[in-house]
Order: structure tokens, then sequence, then C-alpha cells
């Protein structure tokens, strides 16, 4: 189940570009030592990503939704998609990659940049200015963005009857969501996960904008949690397992009135509720 391969969220991918920023910032890509999952790299083809790639520097390394971006120089973006169980590890020339390592960038200190993914379901993209722009209109806004208000969630909501937890998944209405901490924010908003979006009060549409950005400052907090794959860019693992509200926590007492939690399936994914303190809505 999914709780056994959990996709890094956006407090993972954050964390993961802030400890990887001071080890590659200025650093410049001397080129591809290793590539041999060609299928990996979405755009361009396998050659030309060899060869656009090579003697760029890299200026900045942030995250969009659960993309990890390295800003190059000469207008390029390297954006590097974990999803199940990819992982980005420096490593020094002395380390011999694993075989589920699929791609190694050779940097200018002679240290290395891993791609570690043993799913094969991680993605490379080198794009340009048109390419970031598509990229970053494919996602809906960022939930910890100072311009993201709760009026905002209450017109994403508005007039959709999908159930709220999955609507909290699609990352067109809102970006770097996923399965832990829509849970947790739902259990923290006192909101069931299958209530429609449209059926959610004004009040509870504000209870639950602050959930989700609670849950996932939280989560940075405690740099990202750690179920199997997820280690930060020194190959360190989170925290915030150690502090989940429901996710995970079927038959453990609720935190606020005691009741066990339960695990239902909603779109094929885990969900954890406390059936007391998050009642099911009147369908």
């Amino acid at each position: 189940m999914d709780v056994a391969h959990p996709m890094p969220e956006l407090p993972e991918v954050e964390i993961i570009a802030r400890s990887l920023a001071p080890q590659l910032v200025g650093r410049t890509i001397l080129d591809v030592e290793h590539l041999d999952w060609e299928r990996m790299v979405e755009t361009p083809s396998a050659s030309a990503f060899r060869q656009a790639i090579a003697g760029r520097r890299i200026g900045a390394a942030r995250r969009r939704a659960k993309w990890l971006l390295f800003d190059l120089d000469a207008g390029w973006t390297l954006a590097i998609h974990l999803r199940m169980s990819g992982r980005l590890e420096i490593h020094s020339p002395a380390d011999s990659a694993r075989s589920h390592v699929h791609l190694v960038l050779r940097l200018d200190n002679q240290q290395r940049l891993f791609f570690d993914d043993e799913r094969k379901f991680g993605r490379v993209r080198l794009l340009d200015a048109a390419g970031l722009a598509a990229l970053d209109a494919a996602y809906g806004p960022e939930p910890l963005d100072d311009r993201f208000t709760a009026a905002d969630l209450g017109r994403i909501l508005h007039g959709r009857r999908t159930r709220i937890k999955p609507l909290l998944l699609d990352q067109r209405m809102i970006a770097g969501m996923g399965n832990i901490y829509a849970s947790e924010a739902l259990w923290l908003a006192r909101i069931h996960p299958l209530t429609p979006a449209c059926a959610i009060e004004a009040a509870d549409v504000t209870a639950l904008h602050a959930a989700i950005r609670q849950v996932l400052t939280s989560a940075i907090e405690h740099e990202g949690s750690s179920l199997r794959n997820y280690r930060n860019g020194y190959g360190l693992r989170g925290q915030n397992q150690e502090h989940f509200l429901a996710y995970d926590r079927r038959g453990h007492p609720c935190q606020r009135c005691g009741t066990p939690i339960e695990r239902i399936v909603v779109g094929q994914r885990s969900t954890f509720f406390c059936p007391t303190c998050q009642p099911s809505p009147l369908m």
C-alpha cells in the first residue's frame, strides 16, 4: 500500500532542495558520468541532455510543487521529480554507484550527484524558459505562499462535488499536497475525507486553510517524513513521522477524543481519520 511507499510531498522536496543548495549552488556540472535508464530523461533526448547540461553552472536549488528545480546558467533549469523511491545524494569520487543509481552528474569539485531510484519512476527534464513556464502552469498555487488565502481555497472548492480528500491531492488545484498531509490537514480541520468540496462551510474552509499551512510548516520544521525511501540532501532521515496526527495511525487513539483512528481507501489511497472528530457527511 501507499503507506509503505509514500511519494515525497511538499515538505520533503522542500527540505531536499534546502539541504542540497549549500552543496550544489556555485558548482559546475562537468558532464553526465553515468546514465543507464534513458527513459528517466523526459526531455530533451538523452543525447541532447548529455550535451546541453555539460558545463552548466548551478545558480540555485528550489522547489515547485513536488519538483526539484536547479537553475542553471544559459537559461536552463534542471527539473527532477523523485516519485516513489528516488533519492539525490552527493558522493565523493571514491564512492561506487549502487545498482539503483541510474544517473550520475560529475561536478567541478570532483563530487558527484547520484540519482538513486529503485523503482525507476523518477523523472528528469532539462527545460528552457518556455518549458519551465509550462511546468509552472501545470500546477495550482503553492499552499505556503503568503498570496494563497482562505478565500483562494474557497474559490477552488466552490461548486465542486469532488470529495475533499482526492481534490487536495489534485496538483492542478493545490501544488505539493499529497496523501500524508491531506489526511493530517483534514484531521486537524475536523473534516471527513469523503465530504464533497462544495459542502464545506466557510468557517471550515478557513479552518482547512489554516490546517494545510500548519501541517506543512510543522513537517518542514521536523525535516520531513521518512517512512521508507525519503532522505534529505545529506542522507539523513526526517522526524515528522513521529508527529503524525492521523496518517498511519489506524487503531491508535485519536489525540483529541480517544476514538481509534480508522483507515479507508479513497481513490486507491490509504486515508486515515477519526470517526468521532470527523463525522461522516450526509450524502
